[in-house]
């Protein structure tokens, strides 16, 4: 009996001594972990700071309005690049820039069909017809006290409709090739333009008008010299608000059906096969002609409303 109790308690204090060393080797991973994260994280913040001390250093010099944007950018890819690397993150949830480059470099006559079809095709065509035709609208709208009440309160409810639900009806009515997409940002880009270009055209005094008058100007040459001169801010404003609800507008539409090219369909089909990093190199795409279409709207803004007080001060 004796020797059976003493087993019994040897093996007892082995098991307590396995569970200790098994508690013992936890608390060890647990600090090594929050150590690892600890210095991964301070690894982070200091580069941040090194870099933002750079950037406000870089503020103060010439070369700030050039320089400054750069350098924020390469923080911004820097610490993705890092924190990707650094915690493991999984490819699916979030790719490191260097995986989206590598994408972007290997897939580039997938991507420059993609955006021929969706910006060159179906975002620009509806950019052009939308923008057009709500400018000419703006001027019978101006002129007629009738058009104004009857149209802009149509044109309220048709921006406040969802595309989501207007989308898949224009693809089923124009079909699943560009044009359907050209419709749809036929539809967004219309009202915003017709409301700001209506909003320019009125935005003259009484005064002004009675100048004009009092020159002899006729009602055609007051459109030209005045109210579309005073229009042209207004004009711009919703230049740049259609550009990049033209490109949300044609993306959106190719999700409800397009031919097998387009931005919006390569993301959703990526998407489907959990290739991120092709799905990250489409969103750039997107973003650069998102950014350079609204770029050269606001230099022509700047070209040929100079004497507006918006453009004074700007370099």
């Amino acid at each position: 009996m004796s020797s059976s109790a003493d087993r019994t308690r040897r093996i007892n204090d082995w098991i307590l001594g396995l569970e200790a060393l098994r508690w013992l080797l936890g608390a060890v991973a647990v600090i090594s972990l929050g150590a690892l994260l600890f210095w991964q994280v301070s690894l982070l913040l200091a580069i941040w700071l090194g870099l933002w001390a750079a950037n406000i250093g870089l503020a103060r010099t010439p070369m700030a309005r050039i320089a400054s944007p750069i350098l924020f950018g390469l923080t911004l890819l820097i610490l993705w690049e890092m924190a990707c690397r650094l915690f493991a993150i999984p490819t699916v949830i979030l790719p490191a820039p260097t995986q989206i480059a590598a994408a972007f470099a290997t897939n580039l006559p997938t991507l420059w069909a993609d955006f021929v079809q969706t910006v060159l095709k179906g975002a620009l065509g509806g950019w052009i017809i939308g923008c057009t035709a709500a400018i000419a609208t703006a001027l019978l709208v101006a002129r007629s006290d009738f058009l104004r009440r009857g149209l802009l309160p149509v044109g309220s409810f048709m921006a406040a409709l969802p595309i989501v639900g207007t989308a898949p009806i224009l693809v089923m009515w124009f079909g699943f090739g560009w044009e359907s997409k050209a419709a749809v940002v036929v539809v967004m880009v219309f009202f915003p333009v017709l409301v700001n270009t209506v909003a320019g055209l009125s935005d003259t005094t009484a005064m002004q008008r009675d100048l004009m008058r009092t020159y002899g100007a006729s009602a055609g040459q007051e459109l030209r010299f005045l109210r579309l001169q005073a229009a042209l801010p207004f004009i711009f404003n919703g230049l740049k608000i259609a550009t990049t609800l033209a490109l949300i507008g044609a993306i959106v539409a190719e999700f409800f059906g397009s031919p097998t090219l387009g931005m919006g369909f390569r993301i959703s089909t990526e998407v489907g096969r959990l290739n991120l990093p092709m799905v990250w190199a489409s969103i750039v795409v997107a973003a650069l002609a998102g950014s350079l279409s609204y770029g050269a709207i606001a230099l022509l803004e700047k070209r040929l409303t100079f004497w507006h007080p918006s453009q004074r001060g700007r370099a």
